[in-house]
C-alpha cells in the first residue's frame, strides 16, 4: 500500500529523505561531519547533535542552531576509553571511574590537554568527556576517526529530543544530516566534575553520585 504523507512530521521527513538529509548511510554522515556539517544521531540516552571538535566554524553554527550561550562548552565524545588520555589529564581515581562506568551514560569533567582548542573549553582548560555505551554510536565514532562535540538535540531551554521525529520538529531544515535511528533512552547522562580533590555532581542522570562513590571506595 502506498503511504500518504499527511502530518507535519511526515512532510518534513519526506522532504529530508528526498534531499539526502536523513538516512542510515554512515559514509554520508562521516563526509558531512568532516566537511564542517552539523548532524543529529542517536545516543544511549537522548538524541544528540554533533560537529567535529576542531572545526570552529561548525562549532559556531552549532551554537546558532541550538541558540546556546557562547560560554557553555560542549561535551567531547570519543569512541574508545583509551582515547580519553589523549585529550585530558586523568588521575588514578579518574581511571577507576572510567573503568567502572565507561562506556556508558556518564560525562566526566577533566583538565584538557593542549590539543583541545581554547575556544572549545572557553579558556577554562576544562573539558567534558563521554564515551557512550551504545554500540551503534561507538561504531560511528570509530568510523569518523575524530572526536565530536555533542550536546543533546534540542533548542536551548527545551526538552531533549528522544526520537528522530522530534529532531525534525525542532530543527526543520537547519541540520545537514540526520542519522535515522532513534535513541536508546530518555534520561541525559550523569555529569560529574573530577577537576578537584572532591567529586562534584553537576547533573544526575541514570547513574547516581552515591553509586559512583561506593564503587570507587569514597563516601
Amino acid at each position: 500500500m502506498k503511504k500518504t504523507f499527511t502530518t507535519k512530521i511526515d512532510i518534513y521527513t519526506l522532504f529530508a529523505i528526498m534531499n539526502n538529509k536523513i538516512g542510515t548511510d554512515i559514509d554520508i554522515l562521516k563526509t558531512t561531519l568532516l566537511n564542517g556539517g552539523v548532524v543529529a544521531f542517536p545516543t544511549e540516552t537522548v538524541m544528540g547533535l554533533g560537529v567535529v571538535f576542531d572545526n570552529k566554524e561548525a562549532y559556531v553554527r552549532l551554537n546558532q542552531i541550538k541558540g546556546r550561550p557562547e560560554d557553555k562548552p560542549y561535551t567531547l565524545m570519543l569512541g574508545d576509553i583509551k582515547d580519553i588520555s589523549k585529550y585530558a589529564y586523568i588521575t588514578e581515581r579518574d581511571q577507576k571511574i572510567i573503568d567502572k562506568f565507561m562506556p556508558g551514560p556518564l560525562t566526566i569533567l577533566l583538565k584538557a590537554r593542549d590539543n583541545v582548542p581554547d575556544w572549545v573549553t572557553h579558556n577554562t582548560g576544562i573539558i567534558g568527556i563521554r564515551v557512550p555505551g551504545y554500540e551503534l554510536l561507538l561504531n560511528i565514532l570509530k568510523y569518523i576517526e575524530k572526536p565530536l562535540l555533542v550536546p543533546s538535540a534540542n533548542p536551548s531551554g527545551l526538552e531533549p529530543a528522544k526520537n528522530v521525529d522530534k529532531v525534525i520538529v525542532y530543527f526543520d531544515n537547519s541540520l545537514d544530516y540526520i542519522y535515522n535511528h532513534n535513541s536508546g533512552g530518555e534520561v541525559p547522562s550523569t555529569i560529574i566534575d573530577l577537576t578537584g580533590k572532591t567529586i562534584k555532581l553537576i547533573r544526575e542522570g541514570s547513574i547516581s553520585l552515591s553509586v559512583i562513590l561506593n564503587q570507587i571506595g569514597e563516601y
